[in-house]
């Protein structure tokens, strides 16, 4: 799919509190993944190790210099 095609696309993104949906009309829900992100802090600059499932892996798991959090 082209990037200008995806803006004619009928689609919705809801940005819940546990989860996070994508649907396309014609297709339903293409996308549901726990509302979740695992970052690293160091130097005072954060990065993003995983989101989602992977990050939802990660709650209660990881060392003081990472955390992951919900919205």
């Amino acid at each position: 799919m082209a990037f200008g095609g995806l803006f004619s696309t009928d689609m919705a993104i809801d940005l819940g509190t546990a989860n996070t949906l994508v649907y396309v009309k014609g297709k339903g829900i293409i996308l549901n993944e726990p509302s979740v992100v695992a970052y690293h802090v160091k130097d005072g600059q954060k990065k993003v190790l995983a989101v989602g499932e992977d990050a939802k892996l990660m709650l209660g798991r990881t060392p003081g210099s990472i955390e992951a959090i919900r919205p």
